[in-house]
């Protein structure tokens, strides 16, 4: 029987990150996947591929909307979204072997197949041909992830009736296609289709668009979604999804209690994720999940049993790569010895829109509601010479402040490269800036950057200077 110092289940951003950072760190180490392919949903069905399409709709719009005004005539563009599925799977293939090689570079053995546990130390892992072999691990690491959830009297058919997975391998572009759920999947993939033709119809049970995040990034962001022709069906209930041939049709209820419909060839359910714990077999382990059946965890993510650790979107929190990421090192660092942090407050959020909207910290309904009283800056993009250069003058800066101490306490971005500049949010709230430090500092001229310098005049002393 193979021994092992630790072995990860599951091989997305949280588990091959805590797999690279236990060999650094001088253990005997084994992944297990059941894919054929490494990089878990991130790569192979949720980030990476959805990015992919993203940037080649987004040449499409340019090329046909955008291009003309910066003096570049072209013919009539031809969006072909058969080469588009093929490039993504190409980016994906170059990431999964990036992955592969990393497992390699780190002597990291890894075994495909289904892993179950027999044991707190023993692991089961089936095979594809059915045939299984049984390793011993000192360790464990849960990172199973996630998959799409639905609701009860929905049938996802994955034709017409689909979620983000087989919306990422379209043969046609929909003429209509409606997504339910105003979350970021759903409008992410909203806004591939809507640059490519389609008409593109929103269906969300909450009053607003990314319920999560700050209110001025919602409604900015729907303010401009609307302009680009998305459209949007709030505070609406759906009751009933039924496919007739190609066409689809949601029944729903308005906020008024009256019964609408839409009808579309297509109908994206996108209502969020849930923990994928199947064929784990946690109770030989006696591994305990929660109410929601999410692996419970302590503050150091360990399970209730003591060599057993869970992290990433199988464990409460936000279900994002990134802080699956910061998860994976920390268990491997915590089985080092060393005494690791991972700050939540600081994991930021994004939607790769165009423009992208990001944030980080606490929002401005977070902080009445805690009662913490506090001052806000704010700087629109429009007013940068860099947006005016570029086009790209949606958009705006929030900057949240402690208001007696003028700590940052969040930083919300509607803008070009939100998804980039929002590091400088992270960081300063990490190392706990002011305003006034944000303020104070040099940058480039002319950068979208230089809005959040502004908005941080504007939180520290109301005094932007292009504004």
């Amino acid at each position: 029987m193979s021994q092992f110092d630790v072995t990860v289940i599951g091989s997305g951003p949280g588990g091959y990150v805590a797999a690279i950072r236990a060999a650094q760190l001088g253990f005997k180490t084994a992944i297990i996947e059941k894919y054929s392919t490494l990089g878990g949903t991130c790569l192979n069905v949720g980030c990476i591929p959805s990015k992919a399409l993203l940037d080649s709709s987004e040449h499409f719009e340019n090329a046909k909307h955008n291009f003309a005004g910066h003096g570049i005539i072209i013919n009539e563009p031809q969006a072909d979204i058969v080469r588009m599925i093929e490039r993504k799977n190409e980016v994906i293939k170059q990431n999964t072997d990036g992955i592969s090689y990393l497992m390699n570079k780190n002597k990291i053995t890894v075994f495909e197949g289904v892993g179950s546990f027999e044991s707190a130390t023993q692991i089961k892992i089936t095979k594809n041909d059915g045939s299984s072999e049984i390793i011993e691990s000192k360790y464990t690491i849960i990172a199973t992830g996630s998959k799409p959830s639905s609701l009860p009297f929905i049938t996802l058919d994955k034709e017409r009736v689909i979620t983000s997975t087989e919306a990422l391998n379209l043969k046609e572009i929909p003429k209509h296609l409606v997504v339910i759920g105003g979350g970021v999947i759903g409008l992410e993939l909203g806004s591939v289709y809507l640059r490519l033709g389609a008409q593109v119809t929103v269906v969300e049970f909450m009053d607003k668009i990314i319920p999560g995040m700050d209110g001025a990034l919602s409604k900015e962001l729907t303010k401009v979604l609307k302009k680009q022709g998305m459209k949007f069906m709030l505070s609406t209930a759906v009751s009933a999804v039924e496919r007739n041939g190609d066409t689809v049709k949601i029944t729903a209820k308005d906020k008024k209690g009256e019964e609408v419909v839409v009808e579309g060839d297509y109908c994206l359910v996108s209502v969020g994720r849930k923990p994928y714990t199947d064929g784990l077999a946690l109770e030989k382990a006696g591994v305990e999940l929660d109410e929601r059946g999410r692996v419970k965890v302590n503050d150091h993510l360990q399970t209730n049993v003591a060599n057993i650790y869970a992290i990433g979107d199988v464990i409460k929190g936000a279900m994002l790569a990134h802080k699956a990421e910061e998860e994976g090192v920390f268990v491997a660092e915590t089985l080092a010895g060393q005494k690791p942090h991972i700050n939540y407050n600081l994991i930021p959020g994004v939607v790769y829109t165009w423009p992208e909207v990001a944030g980080v910290g606490k929002t401005e309904e977070q902080l009445k509601e805690e009662g913490v009283a506090y001052k806000v800056g704010s700087f629109p993009m429009r007013a940068l010479g860099r947006s005016r250069a570029s086009g790209d003058v949606d958009g705006l800066v929030k900057i949240i402040a402690d208001e007696k101490t003028d700590e940052v306490l969040g930083m919300h971005i509607v803008g070009a490269r939100a998804a980039d500049l929002i590091a400088e949010g992270v960081i300063a709230m990490e190392f706990r800036a002011s305003a006034e430090d944000i303020a104070r500092s040099s940058h480039a001229h002319p950068t979208y950057a230089e809005a959040i310098k502004e908005a941080a005049l504007d939180a520290t002393a109301k005094r932007p200077i292009h504004m």
